[in-house]
């Protein structure tokens, strides 16, 4: 790793780069570097070549001039959420950071772009290594070691970031005992100026009082929660939505936040029956229980106690949910709901299902759809009774 940080290695990196974009085939890319190039030294250049074209949608153009492992590059934290993270730093008046788990360095170059001295540490001196490297290659400042995260004292900066290892030797951990650090150590980092990020699938009920939640998603797919503590915590649960704006790009006028002081709770929003729209809130919405405040959004209600789904009369462009128009209500049974959309000539179905035991996959080969008319299914439960509805999805505009 340090080699491919050498002007030999980066610029082995940049041959193999130029003759993968010119459509040589990887034996035949292989072959010209080595020419010039031993076995070892090729076979990492490419590995670094296919892991920036891959890091891309994470890193934006800032991939073309860093290193990764396989590894690193699938945990690391993607620039568009650790630039919003850094943002919320800043306005916090943050001026030193310490990174506890910085991994290659995702939340550093976020944090070191607006203005804050950042130091970051990991157990694995290879990701220090690169994340030392990524640093310098981008032309910013930061200080990286190898540590325990859990030696490290933390009271000389404004804020501790800890971003644990959720991995064992079996693959990805669900269970907070088998993080590194472990949860224990995270709670008491909390217990300060702190912030951690986590998996979104976090229960709320893990959080603890005083610590406020984020459920960040990009484009539509949530991401990962951040638990916020101290003076950084300022409500008790946010969903943070960063719409779809390029690879590695956020666009800070687009991004949007939903909070529990924005939710009057289930008992003033209600449920009714469908109406005229269905809205599907965002993955970051449900996760943070705040699927009753986009209902308030849409002056709506809920379809069911139990199922994230949304109805209104009215037509709404929201960032917090997707818009259907209820074109009409199908059969449920599946022999009925074939029948009807054959008679209705279609051909093309998109199957969007919620709270009922459907798998789309399996569905739709036995419709046997026929037709060249293209519609949206919605397979789900309203007042607790399996509903089949075709809709139309609503334009969404710009930000929205």
């Amino acid at each position: 790793m340090r080699w491919l940080t050498t002007d030999t290695g980066r610029a082995l990196i940049a041959r193999a780069d130029a003759l993968t974009e010119e459509g040589r085939a990887p034996l035949a890319v292989q072959t010209e570097l080595r020419r010039d190039a031993d076995a070892a030294h090729v076979a990492a250049a490419l590995t670094q070549s296919g892991l920036r074209r891959r890091a891309v949608a994470k890193f934006g153009d800032d991939a073309a001039q860093m290193l990764f492992t396989t590894d690193a590059l699938e945990q690391a934290t993607r620039t568009t959420v650790a630039r919003h993270r850094a943002a919320r730093l800043e306005a916090f008046g943050t001026t030193t950071l310490v990174d506890l788990g910085c991994g290659i360095g995702g939340d550093l170059i976020a944090a070191a772009r607006v203005g804050i001295t950042a130091a970051g540490v990991d157990l694995d001196p290879v990701r220090v290594e690169i994340a030392r490297a990524n640093l310098h290659a981008l032309g910013l400042p930061g200080a990286v070691a190898v540590a325990d995260a859990t030696s490290v004292d933390t009271v000389p900066f404004d804020v501790a970031f800890v971003d644990p290892a959720r991995r064992t030797s079996s693959g990805r951990t669900f269970r907070t005992d088998a993080w590194t650090p472990p949860w224990p150590f995270v709670l008491e980092l909390l217990a300060r100026d702190a912030c951690a990020k986590v998996a979104p699938g976090i229960p709320r009920d893990l959080v603890p009082d005083g610590v406020e939640a984020e459920w960040i998603s990009e484009a539509g797919e949530v991401k990962e929660a951040a638990l916020w503590a101290g003076r950084l915590a300022t409500t008790r649960r946010r969903a943070t939505v960063i719409p779809a704006t390029g690879p590695g790009r956020a666009d800070a006028a687009g991004l949007a936040t939903l909070t529990d002081e924005d939710d009057p709770g289930a008992d003033d929003v209600g449920v009714r029956p469908i109406g005229a729209f269905l809205y599907e809130p965002d993955g970051a919405v449900i996760r943070a229980g705040l699927v009753t405040a986009v209902a308030a959004g849409v002056d709506g209600a809920l379809i069911d106690p139990q199922i994230a789904y949304v109805t209104s009369d009215a037509a709404f462009t929201t960032p917090f949910a997707r818009g259907y128009r209820v074109v009409e209500e199908v059969p449920y049974r599946e022999k009925q709901l074939k029948a009807a959309l054959r008679e209705r000539g279609i051909g093309r179905l998109t199957i969007k299902k919620r709270g009922v035991d459907v798998v789309p996959e399996q569905l739709r080969p036995r419709l046997a759809l026929r037709g060249d008319a293209e519609a949206t299914l919605v397979l789900t439960r309203a007042a607790g009774k399996g509903t089949a509805l075709l809709v139309e999805p609503l334009a969404v505009t710009p930000g929205g």
